[in-house]
């Protein structure tokens, strides 16, 4: 008379659940440092290209006033002219000097072989490896 119907609901069980929160947990393992460790490689990377972009522009000061800016003068003087920079016809770059990728200012310093701009990386220390370490120009 009555008639058992065993209809299933349409929602999934508890071990399917578990199956596919381990199999994401396993992905996120694999993937995850990954992923990480190539965002930290991009930062030095970008670190490297602005510090490049600033040596052509500091090499476009040195063809307007006959050298380049002092140590006291720093990069601001691709922005703002020096008061002893006469011919200086910039600003030689847009939107100012920008910081290093991690927020940091860059160090500019006018040496008698040139000059060197340098980062300290990721823990604003001298030396280090990976994200920590220092990037500066090929002078």
């Amino acid at each position: 008379m009555f008639a058992s119907s065993h209809r299933r609901s349409g929602g999934f069980t508890l071990i399917e659940l578990l199956v596919v929160l381990a199999i994401l947990t396993l992905l996120a393992g694999l993937v995850g440092p990954r992923v990480l460790g190539q965002l930290g490689g991009a930062k030095s990377k970008t670190a490297a290209v602005q510090i490049a972009d600033l040596e052509k522009s500091l090499e476009l000061f040195k063809l307007d006033v006959g050298r380049f800016p002092t140590t006291e003068e720093g990069l601001q003087a691709l922005s703002v002219k020096p008061a002893t920079a006469s011919g200086w016809n910039g600003p030689y770059i847009k939107g100012g000097v920008p910081n290093d990728p991690w927020g940091k200012p860059y160090r500019y310093t006018a040496v008698a072989a040139g000059i060197e701009i340098a980062t300290l990386g990721a823990d604003g220390t001298t030396g280090g490896d990976g994200e920590n370490a220092d990037v500066k120009n090929q002078q």
